[in-house]
């Protein structure tokens, strides 16, 4: 037999594997590791026995407990809808500008709204309601169709240019490239311009307003200040959809852009949606 090489200066058996002239000794693991490890193994064994562990084909071993974790978040969602129950049937009965009035249940409505705001609305209008390019900023006065809580529920019930439902709010601003010459175009552009800035030609502003007059007027008011009843910005505020530059505004004169809003009524239900309307509305913007 090959003798087994000691170390000279521990006196322990080394078990034959060498790095750069540094070999390995032979201890023992310790006593309480080695016992720690097969206490583990016991625990792992009972555990495959008494849950489910191992995946099959379509489904995995159930364990002789019989446990679900999808069951018992099952049972936890049914008490929890339970509990809630109350308060979202007294919300569904209710007109939405009555909730206010009650404080368990705006307290309700505030938190269940901020849930479905987080989970339906912040990839258009961001996490903080600021909105981005084409999605409005629910935080500020700005509001195309109104801001009282009853203009908020119905248009996030039924939404904004949606075609899959009979009640969404529709309004248009054609192309003006089609009616307008690119000279009156740039003209009604500098005005819109400087009711909020500078614009690079104040030459083009008189006739900028005439050609406002002629042809915007009827939707955003005399005055640029819009109108609710058509979804007509308020053009006099400094708040832009698309761009705040001349040149932005021009294009959208030109070729107007139109959003679309999803009607959230089929997938949320109307309780949520009065939440959500609650909510919004006390983000300070509201009217």
């Amino acid at each position: 037999m090959t003798k087994k090489h000691i170390d000279e200066i521990s006196g322990v058996e080394t078990t034959g594997h060498e790095w750069d002239g540094i070999r390995e000794l032979n201890n023992p693991m310790p006593r309480w590791w080695v016992i720690t490890f097969y206490l583990c193994i016991i625990w792992a064994v009972g555990y495959m026995i008494l849950y489910p562990a191992w995946p099959l084909i379509n489904s995995a071993t159930s364990g002789v407990l019989g446990y679900s974790s999808r069951a018992e978040n099952a049972a936890e969602m049914a008490i929890a809808a339970s509990e809630k129950s109350e308060y979202v049937d007294r919300i569904a009965q209710m007109p939405v500008e009555e909730i206010s009035q009650h404080p368990d249940l705006l307290q309700f409505a505030m938190a269940g709204g901020s849930a479905a705001f987080k989970v339906n609305c912040v990839q258009c209008h961001g996490s903080g309601a600021q909105g981005a390019p084409g999605y409005p900023n629910l935080n500020d006065d700005d509001w195309l169709w109104g801001g009282d809580v009853n203009a908020i529920h119905q248009t996030i019930a039924h939404g904004v240019r949606y075609d899959g439902d009979d009640d969404s709010r529709f309004s248009e601003m054609p192309a003006f490239k089609d009616l307008l010459e690119p000279a009156e175009v740039r003209q009604v552009a500098s005005y819109v311009y400087s009711l909020t800035g500078e614009p690079a030609d104040v030459a083009l502003v008189a006739p900028g307003k005439q050609v406002f007059a002629d042809n915007c007027a009827a939707c955003h008011g005399e005055d640029a200040r819009g109108d609710v009843d058509f979804g007509a910005p308020n053009l006099a505020d400094a708040i832009w959809f698309y761009g705040a530059s001349e040149n932005e505004i021009a294009a959208q004169i030109a070729k107007p852009k139109h959003g679309v809003m999803p009607a959230w009524t089929g997938r949320l239900g109307d309780p949520v949606i009065k939440q959500l309307a609650v909510f919004i509305h006390s983000l300070g913007g509201g009217q």
